[in-house]
């Protein structure tokens, strides 16, 4: 892990065994009054959240049911046990070593990011340029203040700006992967650090703009990571450095 600042948001990571071989999770278990926005595979949408993780899965990853695969996940790791029972959370999926996660902190938001640059695309490619990938970047952000549902889908945004910036300011040949994942994750109203609620996500408001930086920071990190333990030539690595 890479860039790890005072606390790195109480992610940790953990093991689970599957397959007869031992596979590792990011883990985040802040218990409940957080709410989440996240693309993921299981916890999608907003709504009240009480842990999250990014599992490790096999490059060829292809199981029937991603999601229930996810809850076996978060069971075995204890994610969804303790005196919240089964009380739900966010999970995601990557081929990407997680024990290389990266974080970054502006001032009191963190981002976390597993990134993994098999074949990068732009999002709005031709059809016929679209290629199956391996690899993909998911990203957590926790803010310590309460945000609005629409300050919550902008803060989305706005992370996702911010991961293709230091994509594209590191070379490399695409908007992000095909199967990127993202959650914002801030307290639930009256728990936060600041009176009210926030209403505004983009990079140019108050928190936002540390969303942006966090995130462009973390993803630049590993993005820097991953390329120097796959050159050009490594066949990890569909695309050459231009």
């Amino acid at each position: 892990m890479a860039g790890d600042p005072a606390g790195a948001a109480g992610v940790r990571l953990v093991e689970r065994e599957e397959g007869g071989r031992r596979w590792p999770v990011l883990l985040w278990a802040p218990g409940p009054g957080w709410r989440m926005v996240s693309t993921a595979v299981v916890g999608g949408g907003i709504g009240p959240r009480a842990w999250w993780l990014n599992a490790k899965v096999a490059m060829d990853y292809h199981h029937p049911d991603p999601a229930a695969h996810v809850l076996e996940i978060a069971a075995a790791v204890g994610a969804a046990g303790g005196p919240e029972g089964d009380a739900p959370g966010v999970g995601m999926l990557t081929a990407a070593d997680v024990t290389r996660w990266t974080c970054a902190q502006e001032q009191d938001v963190t981002a976390v990011a597993t990134v993994g640059l098999g074949l990068p695309v732009w999002a709005a490619a031709d059809d016929a340029t679209v290629r199956r990938e391996t690899g993909t970047i998911n990203v957590l952000v926790r803010l310590p203040v309460a945000l609005s549902d629409a300050a919550l889908v902008n803060a989305v945004v706005t992370a996702t700006e911010a991961k293709t910036q230091a994509l594209v300011e590191a070379g490399v040949p695409g908007s992000g992967t095909s199967s990127d994942a993202v959650c914002v994750a801030c307290p639930e109203p009256g728990r936060g650090g600041g009176p009210g609620v926030e209403e505004y996500g983009g990079p140019r408001s108050q928190w936002g703009l540390r969303v942006a930086r966090a995130v462009h920071r973390a993803v630049a990190l590993g993005t820097a990571d991953w390329t120097s333990r796959h050159p050009d030539g490594d066949p990890h690595r569909r695309w050459p450095r231009a």
